[in-house]
């Protein structure tokens, strides 16, 4: 198995496990440089009217609005709701509708634990998280395109957002809008929500076998039913359903690891960048079959009651499974943290219940793939100043507490690789450790297609440098939104001039194949980790 050669570079640094360089020098087509758009200050920014930002879906009309020369579209229905008798079924079309549906402001997260995302602190001021309604009615997506139904074939970008697979959703940060790329790279952007959590990843297809087979994966399902509306719809929003590439961050990047490796993916998806995030096996069902017997327990029902769970609140729900997901977790030897808890499950059918990417006859086999990670994901000092002063035997310890005991070797070992490095900045990489994303670039790297690995290490300069390149930052670079992600960059030249960079290698990513593009690294270009086939 090929193993990945890290080379570290200030700034982004893209690394590679491979033998091929591949260059691609026409990075901006496509693209138009406009700072930050195209309308003056002085002119209208916003249009909303019955004849503007009206665009036709299969199941009827919508109206957005046009903000500075985009068209933005925000809760439009790709599911029906999944209350009821549709709480742990695969996700259902929505009722088509009769004349022009509203699609002017984000649709209900999906069910969730929001207790204490407002607390007034530093985080709150960092992140400030964006939540709005929550309820089981949460199958919807968000599109900016620059035209619509023009018949010109732009990349599409599907955007899935973090949280694990627990929290989150569509907007959750100000970095996940897609105004600014859209407009830059003259392509569409998505977002979607799908369900979480106990109501997205409930398993009990070995309590009814023929009503609930499918319940332990509800919630990735919606994603692949989304994906499927993508293909559908979006010529009528500008897009090019033959051209779409699904990106995450986090949780988001997991998701992509889990969509790429599902076979009814198939045409629904072309590439895939998963960002801080990757998985590359689903959980175990016999786990998550046992966990689904755990809840019914827990809840008092036999069997025969078990519909009885999709009538009870969401919210109560949750709470009923968290809990018995911990006493299960406890009674295998755990801690009650739920080690294996809800997320997909390999199910043999939906999902491959061994290593994904290791069929080379999969349709996975073709889709190229980008992984990222941060340098800093974890930067514990940025509220703590004091931790600036660790010395090498708290750090020593610290990773004895982290790692088993194999503290002295681990922080070794680092220290060789970077000799430059204080205490506290060690801890960060340490942390932060690739093991899981270089898992999945090495697990990809048997098909045919190409994969990329980069590692982000830009710093902002705030919290006087504490902050370091944490997790999350480098969505907004990515995705062209430094100057509105203010509170993670600091906004300014330096880090758009990164963005610019790093949204040109993405684009070049989208139309290609391949991020390698002349503005990049100052021309210096990406490795493959093998030659074409």
């Amino acid at each position: 198995m090929k193993t990945v050669k890290l080379k570290i570079r200030k700034g982004i640094s893209l690394l590679y496990a491979g033998i091929f360089v591949y260059t691609f020098s026409a990075c901006s087509a496509g693209r138009t440089e406009q700072q930050p758009n195209s309308v003056s200050q002085d002119e209208q920014q916003l249009y909303i009217g019955d004849s503007i930002a009206v665009a036709q879906t299969q199941y009827g009309k919508v109206r957005g609005y046009l903000l500075r020369d985009i068209y933005t579209f925000c809760g439009i229905p790709y599911g029906a709701s999944t209350a009821g008798e549709n709480r742990f079924m695969p996700p259902r079309e929505p009722e088509p509708w009769e004349g022009i549906r509203p699609a002017v402001f984000w649709g209900d997260t999906a069910p969730q634990i929001t207790t204490g995302k407002y607390r007034n602190t530093y985080t709150t001021f960092t992140d400030h998280w964006n939540y709005y309604g929550v309820s089981e009615d949460c199958l919807m997506l968000n599109i900016w395109t620059p035209a619509l139904a023009d018949t010109k074939k732009r990349p599409v970008l599907v955007w899935i957002h973090g949280g694990g697979f627990t929290n989150g959703n569509s907007i959750e940060q100000d970095s996940y809008r897609g105004e600014n790329l859209s407009r830059y790279g003259d392509i569409v952007f998505v977002s979607l929500n799908h369900r979480l959590g106990p109501i997205g990843f409930s398993d009990f297809s070995e309590v009814d076998e023929k009503k609930f087979a499918e319940s332990g994966n509800v919630g990735i399902l919606d994603l692949v039913a989304g994906l499927k509306w993508v293909h559908n719809n979006i010529a009528q929003f500008g897009g090019d359903p033959s051209n779409v590439t699904i990106m995450g961050q986090s949780g988001g990047g997991a998701k992509v690891c889990t969509l790429v490796a599902m076979a009814e993916t198939k045409g629904l998806l072309h590439k895939a960048v998963a960002l801080s995030g990757n998985i590359t096996g689903a959980i175990d069902n016999n786990y998550s079959t046992e966990l689904g017997k755990y809840i019914l327990k827990e809840a008092g029902l036999p069997p025969s009651q078990i519909n009885k769970l999709q009538e009870i609140p969401w919210l109560d729900y949750i709470v009923l499974a968290n809990r018995a997901a911990a006493k299960y977790d406890k009674q295998l030897g755990g801690n009650g943290m739920m080690r294996g808890s809800f997320g997909p499950v390999g199910d043999g059918f939906h999902i491959p219940m061994d290593t994904f990417y290791t069929d080379p006859e999969a349709p996975s086999a073709h889709v190229p793939m980008l992984f990222s990670t941060t340098t800093c994901e974890f930067s514990i000092s940025r509220d703590n100043a004091t931790l600036e002063k660790m010395n090498r035997t708290q750090l020593v310890e610290m990773v004895d507490k982290m790692k088993g005991k194999n503290g002295e070797n681990i922080v070794l070992a680092y220290e060789k690789a970077f000799p430059d490095k204080k205490p506290i900045e060690l801890l960060g990489l340490i942390m932060s450790s690739r093991e899981k994303v270089i898992e999945a670039i090495n697990a990809k790297a048997q098909q045919s297609a190409p994969v990329y690995l980069a590692w982000f290490g830009w710093e902002p300069p705030l919290f006087d440098g504490r902050m370091r390149s944490f997790h999350c930052l480098d969505i907004s670079f990515w995705l062209k939104n430094t100057d509105v992600m203010l509170t993670h960059t600091g906004g300014g030249k330096r880090p758009r001039d990164l963005s610019t960079k790093m949204t040109d290698a993405l684009l070049s990513f989208m139309r290609t194949g391949s991020p390698n593009c002349t503005s990049l690294l100052n021309g210096r270009n990406i490795h493959r980790t093998r030659e074409p086939r």
